[in-house]
């Protein structure tokens, strides 16, 4: 098998995939000087868009294929973009000593603890998994309630419940972990054996949207059932029972004790009673750096045409997106997070009186409307004390104001009256409908963050609108608070990824 990189196709060529097929069959045959009838098959590995020469794009492509007499057409072809294909299968390593005498339990069904209760399952483990939440189908309803009623619920809301809080946070699949075991390619095999499309198994930017997502990890957890799991909902875990410093039990709920041996603790970022109830164990723990900002929403008509010179009325190519970064005067960092091409900010609260905001698109991004995080780093300086969760309480000063701010709705404002700096509005001519799911309000949101961070936004958005033209245009439209980018806490474990408690 060979690898074919590099392998440049206009996008015009690949309208339908018998299309594509075709020009890449033709594009390899060229890069290996042979007749195309020599190729017996054809893999995409990877897939990228080169918009460098706008609005002349094209899809770049890795590619491997067999072709007949292999070793002497690679001996008279072989370059930096020809090589032979190392296939890397994820391997599950069994290093134990000993047999289990309780089942594992898995606390948390988000991605880390679904995937990881998937691979213990299929390999005969039987894990049990606790959720504090409800399954994805019963806790779509409380979401949609919450989004249109205003009701929410503290543990069936867009953070906690089945999926965790990436189910309803766009469906986005990517890493900046370097693939070496095969562990990143596996996760897209099996969300693609549990029903999504086979075409993130070679995106740059692989997406499926939070409805595709939502059946994804049904059937996972169906198959983790069949395997002989115990999944277990709205069972939240409120203390641990030790035994000289070995973890053996578990408290649901207040009241149920269980029986444990291995635990794995997958908590995700928002967890923050679970944060508390284990730091009261002396669990050691540490604030750590993260970043908050404002989701900003543009048109995404001027998003395509910025990134690929020319309008996409014909729906050839897919909607746009970005990805900005920049540094201010302050010192602080400032950049975009979680971009929704034709997407909605969501209304992701988890507790009472404090509002956070996310953003999500269904698999079609196709809502008009754009919008992306754009958020400054945040230290420990930021913090209001040493103590390790002073994070956690820094996240929930800002919600507090973001609810007072909006009044309960959330907050949003046209960048134009942010800054106070009205008069351009060169790209964005005139006022557009935010997508927002939840009750919004339009308010001032000067006074929701430090005085630092907005600086070093506004500083942020002007560099953004240098290298997107419009990027910084008055109409554009904010919405705060974007506060849950990644967890506000570090839990130290040694180097068998155990903490002080075994």
């Amino acid at each position: 098998m060979l690898l074919i990189n590099q392998v440049k196709i206009a996008v015009e060529k690949a309208r339908s995939n018998d299309e594509e097929y075709r020009a890449l069959l033709q594009a390899a045959a060229k890069k290996l000087n042979i007749d195309k009838s020599l190729i017996e098959n054809l893999e995409i590995q990877k897939k990228s868009m080169d918009a460098r020469k706008k609005p002349a794009l094209f899809y770049v492509y890795s590619i491997t294929c067999s072709v007949t007499n292999e070793d002497k057409i690679f001996k008279k072809n072989k370059s930096a973009d020809i090589m032979k294909a190392l296939n890397i299968p994820y391997e599950f390593k069994v290093t134990g000593t000993k047999l289990c005498e309780h089942r594992p339990v898995i606390v948390g069904m988000g991605p880390a603890g679904l995937f990881c209760g998937y691979i213990l399952a299929k390999h005969g483990y039987r894990p049990i998994l606790l959720e504090r939440g409800k399954k994805v189908e019963d806790r779509t309803k409380d979401v949609t309630n919450f989004w249109e009623n205003g009701r929410l619920l503290h543990n069936s809301n867009v953070q906690f419940g089945e999926g965790g809080a990436g189910t309803f946070s766009d469906g986005k699949l990517n890493t900046l972990i370097k693939d070496k075991t095969g562990r990143n390619k596996e996760v897209l095999r099996i969300l693609v054996e549990n029903g999504a499309p086979e075409h993130i198994l070679y995106d740059s930017k692989p997406h499926i949207g939070t409805d595709i997502l939502s059946l994804t990890v049904v059937n996972m957890r169906n198959k983790m059932l069949e395997w002989g799991a115990d999944i277990r909902y709205e069972s939240r875990v409120t203390d641990i029972i030790t035994d000289e410093n070995v973890l053996t039990g578990l408290v649901i709920n207040g009241f149920e004790n269980i029986t444990v041996e291995n635990v794995v603790f997958a908590i995700g970022h928002s967890a923050r009673d679970t944060f508390e109830m284990l730091y009261s164990h002396k669990i050691p723990m540490e604030a750590k750096d993260f970043a908050v900002g404002f989701r900003v929403q543009h048109p995404q008509s001027f998003i395509d045409k910025s990134q690929y010179g020319r309008s996409n009325e014909d729906s050839a190519l897919p909607v746009a997106s970005y990805k900005l970064a920049a540094k201010t005067s302050v010192n602080r960092g400032v950049y975009s997070f979680c971009m929704c091409p034709g997407g909605y900010v969501v209304n992701a609260s988890s507790e009472e009186n404090r509002l956070a905001v996310n953003g999500m698109s269904y698999s079609k991004r196709d809502s008009g409307v754009a919008n992306s995080a754009i958020i400054m780093s945040v230290t420990k300086e930021d913090f209001p004390t040493e103590h390790p969760l002073a994070g956690v309480a820094f996240q929930r000063d800002l919600e507090e104001k973001a609810f007072s701010i909006g009044k309960g709705t959330i907050p949003v404002q046209y960048y134009g009256d942010f800054t106070g700096k009205k008069g351009k509005t060169e790209y964005i001519t005139e006022p557009f409908e935010p997508r927002i799911k939840g009750a919004y309000s339009f308010a001032g949101l000067q006074k929701l963050l430090p005085e630092s961070l907005n600086t070093a936004f506004m500083e942020g958005m002007t560099e953004f609108g240098r290298m997107v033209p419009g990027f910084d245009d008055d109409y554009c439209i904010l919405a705060g608070v974007e506060s849950r980018t990644s967890s506000p806490v570090r839990i130290n474990r040694d180097h068998d990824m155990q903490s002080t408690i075994k």
